[in-house]
């Protein structure tokens, strides 16, 4: 995955558990916005999160 989604993914997931707690969850999806208009990114973001991490749509923020 490259450095900007990283830096974003990580940004993201620290303002959720900031505002909700440890245990709030988040999709692949929270990471963009609901036009996807970089569809090159979303599927980068899509194989590291189900091919390549094998997480469930829902994971932890944590």
């Amino acid at each position: 995955m490259r450095d900007s989604l990283r830096a974003k993914a990580v940004t993201i997931c620290n303002d959720k558990i900031a505002k909700t707690g440890e245990t709030v969850g988040l999709s692949l999806y929270a990471f963009f916005a609901n036009k996807n208009d970089d569809l090159d990114l979303l599927m980068e973001a899509a194989t590291w999160w189900i091919k390549t991490h094998e997480l469930d749509h829902f994971e932890k923020a944590v």
